[in-house]
């Protein structure tokens, strides 16, 4: 079975692509997983760069490490609010200045737009996906999702921004679906079901 290594050590987000991924003969892994410690500086200025970076490292780093029958993925995502030209983008995880702080950067977006009425509230989750096979053959896809920031935070499921994505179509935020709801929908789901069809040639 092959292995992919994801370069993350996000939960959450390794969760959701394992759930993406089941149906395909692959094991997910993530760095803490493989015991790799490397903490890839995100100094790109689009979520492709990012991921790429991210992917890229990773790749050089194990090919060198002789490990062979293995793919790369790196994952880069935020969210972009049209109201504010596009933040927090890139810098969603970090947007209150500490990285991850869903609690902050929900805060953050909620008081940028105290006020904005609902209609100039849309906004677009975004995934870029970069996956490496072991030959150095690089796969790049970018996926959007798009919602409407809601004014305060409803639903316990997902993470980062999801308790605020309201999605009309389906009347609840990426925080009040179930896994197969999000992923049939969301930025990510839509990315990695591109990525799933690569993957098939690729096993």
């Amino acid at each position: 079975m092959k292995k992919i290594i994801v370069a993350s050590n996000n939960d959450h987000k390794i969760k959701e692509i394992k759930q993406i991924l089941k149906d395909i003969d692959v094991e997910v892994k993530s760095l803490k997983d493989c015991n790799i410690d490397i903490d890839v500086v995100e100094d790109g200025k689009t979520f492709i760069e990012n991921s790429y970076k991210k992917a890229k490292e990773i790749y050089e780093y194990v090919k060198k490490d002789g490990l062979n029958d293995f793919l790369i993925m790196a994952d880069d995502s935020g969210l972009e609010v049209d109201y504010l030209n596009g933040e927090p983008g890139v810098y969603s995880a970090r947007y209150a200045g500490e990285h991850g702080n869903n609690k902050k950067n929900n805060e953050k977006l909620l008081e940028k737009l105290k006020g904005v009425p609902s209609e100039e509230r849309k906004a677009a989750f975004v995934c870029a996906i970069v996956l490496i096979d072991e030959t150095g053959k690089t796969v790049k896809v970018e996926e959007r999702a798009y919602g409407v920031i809601k004014e305060e935070l409803t639903g316990v499921e997902g993470f980062g921004y999801d308790p605020l994505f309201f999605v009309p179509e389906f009347n609840k935020t990426f925080a009040e679906m179930t896994a197969d709801e999000k992923n049939s929908i969301s930025h990510r789901g839509k990315a990695l079901e591109v990525i799933k069809k690569e993957l098939k040639n690729l096993i």
